[in-house]
């Protein structure tokens, strides 16, 4: 593994101090501690991107592993919110049966591609999202937090459709 794989990797350190530090009845350090990981965690997202592309490191291992990491930082903050009654279970489903639909879609696929412009846009609204419900500030934030949430939904169900119509279109021009 080189480098950006391992970078990859360590994201995932982040989840199990999340569902720690968010599990229960979170005290305002908690969510502050919380939102701290999150943040960095989501920062390697960047990192190891960048890294991939600047040492000439892209790989397909990179590439499957990287939007898994990215969903489980994403839905792991996500539902333990629904359980803290921030947000509405409904929501977390929507973007969990797409990213379903898209990983199961993706392995019958001959080669790995990256992520699109529109599945960056979603993954950048539910990080900001996540982090404005996390933080302890809610009071302030609430309808800008709500509403990017509802916002990161909304990219999550344009950018699952982008992946998934061009499919239907060669399957109808083949005659499948």
């Amino acid at each position: 593994m080189n480098l950006p794989t391992w970078i990859t990797v360590s994201r995932l350190a982040a989840v199990p101090l999340l569902l720690w530090w968010l599990s229960g009845e979170p005290t305002t350090a908690d969510r502050w501690w919380a939102l701290g990981v999150f943040l960095l965690a989501a920062g390697t997202d960047w990192l190891d991107g960048y890294l991939a592309r600047k040492l000439n490191q892209v790989t397909d291992l990179g590439k499957f592993l990287d939007p898994l990491v990215d969903k489980l930082l994403v839905l792991a903050p996500l539902l333990l919110l629904v359980e803290l009654g921030q947000i509405p279970a409904w929501g977390v489903f929507v973007i969990l049966a797409r990213e379903l639909t898209i990983a199961g879609w993706r392995v019958n696929q001959t080669s790995i591609s990256g992520a699109n412009l529109w599945g960056k846009l979603k993954t950048v609204s539910q990080i900001a999202a996540i982090a404005l419900l996390l933080a302890p500030v809610m009071d302030a934030y609430s309808l800008w937090a709500i509403g990017l949430f509802w916002a990161s939904v909304a990219l999550t169900i344009i950018s699952g459709a982008i992946y998934l119509i061009p499919v239907g279109k060669q399957s109808v021009e083949s005659g499948s």
